[in-house]
């Protein structure tokens, strides 16, 4: 009977179809939309902790008696073990597929820190606190981007990624934190600033605990899919594959520089402004406050405008607007504000950081291994661009002055943007295009 009505079998669904509705389901908009905030609100809140001390610094140093080595120091002992804890947890996290708890433990464990901090006494007291924290806060970033990746479908993956990491921590750890701390260090004293930090963090891991599912494995998108299209399984390539691959490589090279670039400029822009230049700490504050503004702006407006016209453009640049802000705070003797717009423009670079350091690697290789390269960009970055970097800025310091750190910023962007240069495009949106042309 060809021509009978059978309901139970138009009601089966088809494995493809029964796929589809798994994956809407999981990508539904309010969650993704509740997660990326989520994590946005979590590395804020640890890079308010980071922070802390560099916008401490004109307190903590003459308190401590701390040459501007030591200040360098103390930055690149963060960083590195930033960049080991960041390799081996994302590493770990990718072959165990578990990424909640560690998140929330990660989170606690940088709280503590920087309670720790404020107890401390000596240099040496504080160096062991610092890299404490770095191993704690080391995971968080690969571990956030991979959950994103899972959870997040890839036309908002560059926006998504972007706001994850810079929207919370620019805004709370750049524009937030000088503007509080400050006045706190003035009124009741360093120390408290760093026992004020320490207390959002347990927030934010209840938060995470309960409210944030363990995601799945994120599945291979092939380079070209279209973003509307099912993701199609395929062999995940070896870690050494991975790491021969242009872009990694390039991104790798292009952290090293920026995170450098950063780095030295929490450290010693506060410095350069206080001392060098003869501002006031409350003037200070608000300059460094306009980075954190420019860089929450950036952490969505950048990435997505990368999504639209492509990732390498967007990298040249940003890398190139990098130069206003040294070069600004060097040679401008105008009004401030005026010197706040170029400290805002200056630092739009900071919004390719999720780019080079997560979403570039996973659309060149394979989204699986997010956590992982992830880990091997940001701690390529953070060993020789935030450990050496403050280390040769600081050495600078002393035998120059607080210009010379200024000077190696202005250098460090001008060599991101050639590099940026050699990177292949990876924007879905722009490499789909370029497929149906050819095609």
């Amino acid at each position: 009977m060809s021509g009978a009505h059978t309901p139970a079998l138009e009601r089966a669904p088809s494995p493809a179809s029964a796929g589809h509705a798994r994956e809407a389901a999981r990508r539904s908009a309010g969650y993704q939309t509740w997660l990326v905030l989520l994590l946005s609100l979590n590395f804020g809140i640890l890079f308010f902790d980071r922070n802390a001390l560099n916008f401490l610094m004109p307190f903590v140093q003459p308190d401590l008696g701390l040459s501007n080595t030591q200040v360098g120091v103390l930055s690149s002992a963060l960083s590195l073990t930033w960049a080991i804890s960041g390799f081996v947890v994302g590493r770990i996290s990718d072959r165990l597929g578990s990424r909640k708890p560690v998140l929330v433990v990660a989170t606690l464990g940088f709280c503590a820190c920087s309670f720790v901090s404020g107890v401390a006494h000596s240099f040496l007291m504080l160096l062991g606190a610092r890299l404490l924290m770095g191993a704690a806060e080391g995971g968080v970033m690969p571990i956030s981007h991979a959950m994103v990746v899972s959870e997040v479908a890839p036309k908002q993956r560059g926006m998504a990624m972007g706001a994850a990491q810079n929207l919370g921590s620019n805004l709370l750890g750049s524009a937030l934190a000088p503007l509080v701390l400050v006045p706190i260090a003035l009124a009741l004293g360093w120390r408290t600033g760093f026992y004020m930090a320490a207390l959002p963090g347990i927030v934010s891991a209840a938060l995470i605990w309960f409210t944030l599912r363990e995601p799945p494995r994120a599945i291979h998108e092939p380079q070209g899919t279209s973003p509307s299209a099912p993701p199609a399984p395929g062999p995940m390539p070896t870690l050494g594959e991975a790491l021969r691959h242009r872009n990694v490589v390039l991104c790798a090279l292009i952290a090293i520089l920026l995170v450098s670039y950063l780095v030295i400029c929490w450290a010693f822009m506060p410095l350069y402004l206080t001392q060098a230049r003869g501002l006031t700490p409350g003037a200070m504050s608000g300059l460094m406050a306009t980075l954190g503004v420019s860089a929450g702006l950036g952490s969505f407006l950048v990435p997505a405008i990368s999504d639209a016209i492509g990732r390498r453009p967007t990298f040249v640049a940003t890398a190139l607007a990098g130069l206003m802000l040294p070069l600004g705070a060097l040679y401008f003797e105008g009004p401030l504000p005026v010197l706040g717009a170029l400290f805002f423009f200056g630092w739009s670079l900071n919004g390719i950081f999720p780019l080079f350091m997560a979403t570039v690697p996973a659309e060149s290789v394979d989204p699986r291994l997010t956590a992982t390269l992830t880990g091997v960009v940001m701690g390529t970055g953070e060993i020789l661009g935030g450990v050496f970097g403050p280390l040769l800025a600081g050495a600078a310091a002393d035998g120059f002055g607080l210009a010379a750190p200024l000077w190696i910023m202005a250098a460090l962007a001008l060599g991101a943007c050639l590099l940026a240069l050699g990177l292949i495009e990876t924007a879905p949106r722009i490499v789909a295009s370029r497929t149906r042309a050819k095609a």
